[in-house]
């Protein structure tokens, strides 16, 4: 199963994290098999604290990805969310034919 994760990336008492998509059996700072954008904490510029690859992550989603709920928060707030296409228009079921009536027998 992917995850899509932080990984943490920045120096002491200076956090910075790379948005990525993970095996969920790989470590934290392990490898990813995909980088999806950056978050700087402490960047006060609103454009430069969260980069962020949008088909890329759409990409993920859409093969099954979980995104981890910082991240989906981070998705959220940025607008990227997969929107299922059975749950968008779910489909009318038809209505079967009414069988004949029965015409009335001769006595």
């Amino acid at each position: 199963m992917v995850k899509i994760r932080l990984m943490r990336i920045g120096k002491k008492n200076r956090p910075s994290f790379r948005i990525g998509a993970f095996d969920i059996r790989s470590q934290r700072d392990g490898k990813c098999l995909e980088n999806l954008g950056q978050y700087d904490v402490l960047e006060k510029s609103a454009e430069k604290q969260i980069v962020l690859h949008k088909e890329r992550i759409l990409h993920w989603l859409s093969k099954g990805a979980q995104p981890t709920e910082t991240v989906a928060l981070i998705l959220k707030k940025h607008g990227v969310t997969l929107k299922p296409a059975a749950a968008a228009a779910p489909k009318a079921k038809e209505a079967a034919p009414a069988p004949p009536a029965e015409a009335p027998k001769p006595a």
